[in-house]
C-alpha cells in the first residue's frame, strides 16, 4: 500500500510527465487506491477479532503446560510443585475390548470439573496438535510459539 501510494503521488505531482503517460492515469489511479482502501478496511477489524479471540482470560483455576515430544505428551501441573508426567501411547498389542487404537494411553490428563482450565502447549521437537474433540478443543504446537487455551 506504502509502495503503491508513494508512486501514485509521485507521478501526480511529477514535472516531468508524457501525454501518454496521462491518457488513462485517473482510473487507473481510482481502480490501484480504491481496492487498497476496501482490503483494510475489511482486514482491521477482523484482525482485532482475530487477537481477541485468542486472548485467555485471567479467571482460570487451574493451569496445565503439555509438551509435546515425538512419541509421547508431558504435562505438567504449574500450579502444584512436581506434578508432572509423561503419558505415552498404548501398543496396539495391549488393547483390551473397547479400547481406541492410537488414543489410549498409560496415563491420561485428569482436570477438575467445572473449572477454568488453562492449557499451554508447547512441543519439543516436531509439529505436533493437542486436541481432546470432546471438549472443542484443537490446538497445535508451532515452532517458536507458547499456545494457549482454555476449557471448563
Amino acid at each position: 500500500t506504502t509502495l503503491v501510494g508513494y508512486l501514485t503521488a509521485s507521478f501526480m505531482l511529477s514535472s516531468l510527465t508524457s501525454r501518454y503517460i496521462l491518457e488513462q492515469q485517473t482510473i487507473e489511479t481510482i481502480w490501484t487506491i480504491l481496492p487498497a482502501i476496501i482490503l483494510i478496511f475489511l482486514a482491521l477489524p477482523s484482525l482485532r477479532l482475530l487477537y481477541l479471540l485468542d486472548e485467555v482470560g485471567m479467571s482460570c483455576l487451574l493451569t496445565i503446560k503439555a509438551t509435546g515430544n515425538q512419541w509421547y505428551w508431558g504435562y505438567e501441573y504449574s500450579d502444584f510443585k512436581g506434578m508432572e508426567f509423561d503419558s505415552y501411547m498404548l501398543p496396539e498389542d495391549t488393547l483390551e475390548k473397547g479400547q481406541y487404537r492410537l488414543l489410549e494411553v498409560d496415563r491420561r490428563m485428569v482436570v477438575p470439573t467445572k473449572t477454568d482450565v488453562r492449557m499451554l502447549i508447547t512441543y519439543n521437537d516436531v509439529i505436533h496438535s493437542w486436541a481432546v474433540p470432546s471438549l472443542g478443543v484443537k490446538v497445535d504446537a508451532i515452532p517458536g510459539r507458547l499456545n494457549q487455551t482454555s476449557f471448563m
